[in-house]
C-alpha cells in the first residue's frame, strides 16, 4: 500500500465530531488503526460541490492519511485541493443534528450547509 502522508494539509475535526466519528467506527466494527473516516468532495450539490463523509475499512492506494485523535482520515487526491484548512464540527439544534463544514476555500455556498463553490 503506497498511501501518502501530507502534514502540510490542515484539516481539523472538533471534539464533538470526533465523538460521533468514533461512534460510527464502533457501530460498523471498523478497526480505527486500519480503517477510518473518508472526507471527500464530489461534483454536485446546489453550489457545484458537495461534501461526503464515509466510514471505510482501509485507505485507497492514492489516499493522503491524516491522523486524528483515535482514528485516521482518508482524503483522495481530487478532494485534497478543496479541503486544506477545513473545520468539521458536529452540531445539534432544534432543526436536527449533523456534521457541519467551515471551508476557507469555498467562494460560495447555499442554505443546506453541505454544498459549496470554489
Amino acid at each position: 500500500m503506497s498511501t501518502m502522508q501530507t502534514p502540510d494539509v490542515l484539516l481539523s475535526i472538533s471534539a464533538a465530531a470526533t465523538v460521533e466519528v468514533k461512534k460510527f467506527l464502533e457501530a460498523e466494527a471498523v478497526d480505527p488503526t486500519i480503517g477510518g473516516l473518508r472526507v471527500a468532495v464530489q461534483p454536485g450539490g446546489c453550489s457545484g460541490f458537495k461534501y461526503s463523509l464515509l466510514i471505510e475499512d482501509k485507505p485507497a492506494e492514492d489516499d493522503t492519511l491524516l491522523a486524528q485523535e483515535g482514528f485516521q482520515v482518508f482524503v483522495d487526491p481530487f478532494s485534497l485541493q478543496y479541503l486544506n484548512g477545513i473545520q468539521i464540527d458536529y452540531t445539534t439544534s432544534m432543526q436536527g443534528s449533523g456534521f457541519t463544514f467551515k471551508n476557507p476555500n469555498a467562494t460560495g455556498g447555499c442554505g443546506c450547509g453541505s454544498s459549496f463553490s470554489a
